[in-house]
């Protein structure tokens, strides 16, 4: 563990003089959407259109990876770099997870919209279940879209095997697929998929017990959504606490986890309890 870390734990930092500002979600605020019109959770054609173009970019790159897997008879090292890439897939959601939890706001450029929308996530848990598939997918399939054509373009003008093609596809696949897989693992056991729940049970998915550990004041652990497989290894060693700290002392900037949880961005127990009865009904 660094001596900076061991040297000055969490408990003895300076307490923080001034409570940082809420987040302030756009438009529309975590707490509508709780109580939204069906349509606010209902996908838009701009969101399927981009969905469908993330999709598309993800099969270009995997139909390019099996031609040329096909092209030298060997499969092996495709389905090596998509098991990596599924793997790499689930530490990169948990430390983009981290990151919008703990730093910027709604002005932060480019992520802005993302983080209002994870702290009213941490408000409204269950509306992420209520979200059609391109309303809840779209946002990751355009950075997909947009990405990911580029990255082929360069691969197949450095001839590169089957293998990097392998990774690109399926990492970005996994990236997008994972706010799905993290919406089934806020959702009811009798409305998950046929298969969802062996899966989540096998490890492959993001399981429903875990990741509502996330949910937990201070919402500091079991942050990656896709399998969950790095969550043990990074919580255990205390990986995004060693970062925070990096961060804290290099920057003065302190990640939210380590405030008290402001009362906006805790969970809405009565607006639960709503939807429940609702569901129930």
């Amino acid at each position: 563990m660094p001596a900076m870390y061991a040297l000055t734990p969490r408990c003895t930092l300076p307490p923080h003089r001034r409570a940082p500002p809420p987040c302030r979600a756009a438009s529309p605020t975590p707490a509508a959407l709780a109580r939204a019109d069906p349509d606010e959770l209902r996908s838009t054609w701009p969101q399927r259109a981009w969905t469908l173009a993330g999709s598309a970019a993800v099969l270009s790159s995997l139909s390019a990876s099996a031609s040329l897997a096909a092209d030298s008879g060997s499969y092996a090292e495709p389905l090596a770099a998509a098991l990596a890439a599924y793997t790499v897939a689930d530490l990169a959601t948990g430390v983009y997870h981290w990151l919008v939890d703990n730093y910027g706001d709604a002005s932060t450029p480019l992520v802005g919209a993302q983080i209002a929308a994870f702290q009213g996530h941490h408000r409204h848990p269950s509306t992420i279940t209520r979200r059609e598939p391109c309303n809840n997918l779209h946002a990751l399939a355009r950075a997909v879209a947009l990405a990911l054509p580029a990255v082929e373009a360069a691969a197949a003008a450095a001839h590169a095997p089957a293998a990097a093609h392998a990774f690109a596809g399926t990492f970005a696949a996994c990236v997008v697929l994972s706010q799905q897989f993290h919406a089934w693992a806020h959702e009811k056991r009798r409305r998950l998929p046929p298969g969802v729940e062996a899966l989540q049970a096998a490890g492959v998915l993001v399981s429903r017990a875990q990741h509502a550990a996330h949910h937990r004041q201070p919402y500091s652990t079991n942050y990656c959504i896709l399998s969950g497989v790095w969550n043990g290894v990074l919580d255990r060693h205390k990986v995004f606490e060693a970062l925070e700290m990096v961060v804290f002392f290099r920057t003065g900037v302190r990640p939210r986890s380590w405030d008290e949880t402001q009362a906006a961005w805790m969970e809405d127990t009565g607006s639960a309890a709503a939807v429940a009865l609702t569901d129930s009904s």
